[in-house]
């Protein structure tokens, strides 16, 4: 027994706390982890492990931008004239005259998080190389940089992507940096440089093509430039470059729980599948299956710099696919386990069965067991059903902004109902749209489906202009929504030349935006940052030079 318990614990590495990517159907006690005191609100933010607390390093700044910049459009209606403090942090250690200004858009996060990137990563590296200033910009309604004094449906209008790109062709074209005064270093005055990972890699796509008069150019890095409601693609790089016994396993466990909930729809049967896994308490079904999908998001915060990586995904599939029982406890669990899979009409094979024992060993110690300790019900733990909390709209319910954004533009909500039906899908069938837009309809009363066109209009799987770089993973599970789509989708380009002037270049087992972090002179050895990634970033550095040459020439 007491190899076995050791057994467990190397396996969940302590349970190192990780983030996913999981929006709409993330439980609500996850949301209230989102809600920060208001007198907290301008220490917020959470660092990696670094040499030096980059926030002791870079001060932040705030330039004023206007809170409307499109006083002719209807959506933002009633339109006001007010501006709201946007903050910022810059590096000009590197900087010497004629160099540009590199813009890091921290997207759907607070800025702080995105701060180690000035110390290394490809900020630093792209500022060092073009003796540059790198600049990390905060996105109106994260952080700090809200616009409104509450966060009601009616003060979310002004949080659009359109909105939030004028913010940065406002800096650009106005931002005095302190220090600096001396030196005009606004557009088009200086070259200015994007660059953003995910939603803030489409961000910056885009961007180049609306304001390619002030910036001469963008790195989308994972960029997510497709916006689809149904993104139950998300799960497909995972299916096709994870563990083929873990993928396997997973999708037979998860196709036992749906054939029990959806196909023999048994309440009696039902209620004894949430007894066996320990949660007999939670009401919903669906939320109910939600938690038996966690394991699996861990694929995406996977890294290459063990510093940021996120083991769990693998801790997670050491579970599934042991061939003994890891958790004791779960032993007697056997005949109940037989038959729950005999009423799926699945063989009750020895792995198949050890296999579940393990799922249930592995969802008591990192859902049921903290959620117990906490003294708290399984509802309050694990429930999306709860329109009184999505009603909370004060400034503090900071987890109100990427919801709005995702369900009034960009969608990608996670289903398990839109995989094809021939196929297992990873996480359960209940997954429905109807379940992962709760949030869109409990929250801000939205019940149709987003306008992915404000998004898409802009080229989606073909967006293309010069100096427009595309850099994704190969494995990513965005990788779906990236120009990089095909084969996931077949409506995406199967590929595109890579120039200096459109780089297009895909990470060879890469998830996601993996060139966007990087490590100290000193840290680094023959295999980290690995060669894929080195060559990335070492391509990145030579692209933008030939672009501050092109810059040089025109200027």
């Amino acid at each position: 027994m007491a190899s076995q318990i050791t057994a467990v614990v190397a396996l969940l590495g302590l349970m190192i706390p990780f983030v996913t990517a999981r929006f709409a159907s993330t439980p609500i006690s996850e949301l209230r982890k989102k809600v920060t005191p208001v007198e907290q609100l301008a220490a917020s933010g959470s660092l990696f492990r670094r040499d030096v607390d980059p926030t002791t390093l870079y001060p932040a700044y705030n330039i004023s931008v206007p809170v409307d910049h499109f006083h002719n459009d209807s959506l933002y209606e009633p339109h006001t004239d007010d501006t709201f403090p946007l903050r910022y942090w810059f590096d000009a250690s590197h900087y010497a005259p004629g160099g540009p200004v590199i813009v890091l858009q921290s997207g759907e996060d607070t800025g702080t998080d995105r701060l180690p990137y000035l110390q290394k990563g490809i900020i630093a590296q792209l500022a060092k190389a073009t003796h540059g200033i790198g600049v990390v910009l905060e996105h109106r309604y994260y952080g700090t940089s809200f616009p409104v004094p509450d966060l009601s449906t009616e003060n979310m209008r002004f949080l659009t992507t359109e909105q939030a790109m004028a913010d940065e062709a406002y800096f650009a074209q106005n931002v005095v940096f302190p220090g600096l005064e001396e030196h005009n270093l606004t557009a088009p005055n200086v070259a200015y440089i994007g660059y953003g990972g995910s939603y803030a890699g489409a961000f910056n796509a885009i961007l180049r093509t609306v304001y390619p008069d002030i910036f001469w150019g963008t790195i989308s890095s994972s960029g997510v430039v497709e916006a689809i409601y149904d993104y139950w693609a998300y799960f497909e790089p995972i299916r096709v470059f994870g563990p083929p016994a873990c993928i396997s396993m997973q999708q037979k466990l998860i196709n036992i729980v749906d054939k029990i909930i959806i196909g023999l729809n048994s309440t009696s049967t039902t209620s004894e599948l949430k007894a066996v896994f320990g949660l007999p308490n939670v009401t919903y079904a669906d939320d109910f299956a939600n938690i038996l999908s966690d394991g699996i998001y861990g694929w995406q915060s996977r890294n290459w710099d063990p510093a940021v990586d996120d083991p769990s995904f693998y801790q997670y599939c050491a579970n599934l696919t042991s061939s003994t029982v890891l958790y004791p406890s779960t032993a007697s669990l056997t005949p109940q386990v037989e038959s729950l899979i005999a009423v799926a009409k699945y063989p009750n094979s020895t792995s198949l069965v050890t296999g579940m024992l393990n799922l249930i060993g592995y969802v008591n110690l990192t859902s049921v067991a903290p959620c117990t300790e906490g003294g708290t019900s399984q509802d309050a733990c694990f429930t999306t059903h709860n329109s009184t909390f999505y009603a909370q709209s004060d400034i503090s319910q900071e987890w109100r902004s990427w919801p709005y954004q995702y369900c009034t533009e960009w969608g990608f909500l996670q289903t398990g109902s839109g995989v094809p039906a021939n196929q297992l899908p990873l996480i359960s069938r209940t997954a429905t749209l109807e379940y992962e837009a709760l949030i869109c309809k409990d929250a801000f009363n939205i019940t149709e489906p987003p306008n992915v066109d404000a998004i898409n209009k802009h080229g989606g799987f073909n967006i293309s202009y010069p100096r427009l770089a595309i850099i994704d993973g190969e494995a990513d599970p965005w990788r779906p929504a990236t120009p990089h789509a095909w084969p996931f989708n077949s409506s995406a380009p199967v590929s595109r030349p890579n120039t200096t002037e459109e780089p297009f270049m895909l990470i060879a087992g890469a998830v996601h935006h993996w060139d966007e972090n990087g490590l100290f002179s000193n840290e680094t050895t023959a295999s980290l940052p690995p060669a894929p990634v080195r060559k990335t970033q070492t391509e990145e550095v030579a692209f933008v030079l030939a672009w501050m040459e092109e810059w040089k020439t025109a200027h």
